[in-house]
């Protein structure tokens, strides 16, 4: 709807005199669509932007287009940091769920905060949860890392509806127990539906944040000005107690996993046996060991391997056929190993030999908000970065996440990764374009071509 359409609302909200956060999302945007909204926000005078990969869109159309995922958060970011470079001021929000309860859910979304935050996030706004224990542990995450990002948390009014659609997990990312669903349907009989109830229920969450240390509350779900007032009054009212307050908010699933050191906090959720640390698959196991015996990925430390393999496929690039043939024969090796999508840009061996391309989002640099328990939101299934973290966790190589993975190049897909590779055409860590390209006015960026370069030099 055109009503709902961020950069419309937060025009007219800011020509009443407010200052708007506008909701950016990946979704359906190409990098090119995101730069020229990105622009239009900055001639706008708008300099808030909250950056987010976005929900899968639902359609009941079986022969619907799959949704496109050119960019996730990560890199949405870091398109904004770049234009922010260029001259745009810029500031960044960013979302983080603390209210995941197995360990790859819980983890990943805290190494993914860390990813925005290097790639040069402002600050971080939670998802929605009733947990003041998980609240507590991102506060403390961060400190512990010496990241002074200022958080702003969550905090819904919650009506009955909602909580009901939220129990199941709609939308994406949002969860309330059992428990509390029970309690605001007994909350809902009272005369006056449990509208004082859910009011104070939020006065009392953003008292907690002030105790806990967070920059401030992002509240939602209530739009009347006099209400949205009552809570901030209220809260500052009953700020000092907070503590007692905070041992109400533990709605959270049986045996949920917390990071090592929360207090009170004993029980944690293993890693599905499936996913054990113990079992490193084989292949993953062996192309570890062959990239130590022969290091290929440096190219600054040129061997003559390397030297040969980028003659032998520079030779190969010169005749069309082969290089089609090259492509096809390495699609039917990794696409029943690692469900390979041909993208041409191969990052296996950064992501612990799992395709991102596996992922209905096409995500490089981690989940999104959206699982639940480790199930993906999109299709019923494991989160693909749950295997993820459990490789690089038996290994010891949980920093290797951190590792900030670009987009890749469009312009190669249906093309062999190797040949891009020893070419230099893809894009990988350590290899990439700038995400933001100078272009005239009205016009747009020029595709980038099989060899990575653009038509012009200034759109480099």
């Amino acid at each position: 709807m055109l009503g709902h359409d961020p950069i419309r609302v937060g025009t007219a909200g800011s020509a009443r005199g407010l200052t708007p956060n506008i909701h950016l999302t990946c979704v359906n945007r190409t990098r090119a669509d995101a730069q020229r909204a990105l622009e239009d926000l900055a001639a706008l005078g708008i300099e808030n932007v909250l950056a987010l990969t976005g929900d899968y869109p639902k359609s009941s159309d079986a022969e619907s287009p799959k949704p496109l995922f050119e960019l996730d958060s990560v890199q949405l970011v870091e398109l904004i940091a770049e234009m922010r470079a260029a001259g745009m001021p810029f500031w960044t929000a960013v979302a983080v769920s603390p209210f995941k309860y197995t360990e790859a859910d819980c983890a990943y979304q805290y190494l993914k905060l860390e990813k925005k935050i290097a790639a040069g996030a402002n600050c971080a706004i939670t998802q929605l949860g009733f947990d003041a224990r998980k609240f507590a542990e991102l506060r403390r995450y961060l400190g512990e890392r010496n990241l002074s990002i200022p958080l702003l948390g969550n905090v819904y009014v919650l009506p009955a509806k909602a909580a009901e659609k939220m129990s199941k997990g709609d939308p994406p990312g949002c969860w309330v127990s059992p428990q509390l669903l029970t309690q605001i349907h007994e909350e809902a009989k009272a005369a006056d539906k449990g509208l004082a109830a859910r009011l104070e229920r939020a006065a009392r969450m953003v008292a907690i944040l002030r105790g806990i240390g967070y920059a401030g509350a992002y509240i939602g779900g209530e739009h009347r000005a006099d209400r949205v007032r009552w809570i901030i009054k209220r809260s500052e009212s009953i700020a000092n107690q907070w503590q007692d307050f905070a041992a109400e908010f533990s709605y959270a699933p049986k045996d949920a996993f917390y990071l090592a050191g929360e207090s009170r906090v004993e029980a944690r959720r293993a890693l599905p046996s499936s996913l054990s640390p113990t079992s490193r698959p084989f292949v993953p196991a062996m192309l570890d060991a062959l990239g130590k015996l022969f290091p290929l990925s440096d190219p600054a430390a040129p061997s003559k391997l390397r030297s040969f393999l980028t003659s032998l496929f520079r030779w190969i690039d010169r005749h069309p056929t082969l290089a089609q043939v090259t492509e096809r024969a390495e699609f039917a090796l990794k696409r029943p190993l690692f469900g390979c999508e041909a993208c041409g840009n191969c990052v296996l061996g950064h992501l612990e030999y799992v395709c991102p391309q596996t992922c209905p989002k096409n995500l490089r640099n981690g989940p999104c908000g959206g699982t639940l328990l480790g199930r993906c939101e999109v299709v019923d299934k494991p989160c693909i970065w749950t295997e993820v973290y459990a490789r690089a966790k038996s290994t010891n190589r949980l920093k290797d996440l951190l590792t900030y993975i670009p987009p890749p190049n469009t312009a190669l897909r249906d093309t062999s990764s190797w040949i891009n590779f020893f070419l230099h055409r893809d894009h990988r860590p350590g290899r990439s374009v700038a995400l933001y390209q100078l272009v005239p006015h009205g016009k747009l960026p020029a595709p980038l071509n099989v060899t990575g370069s653009t038509a012009s030099q200034d759109q480099e």
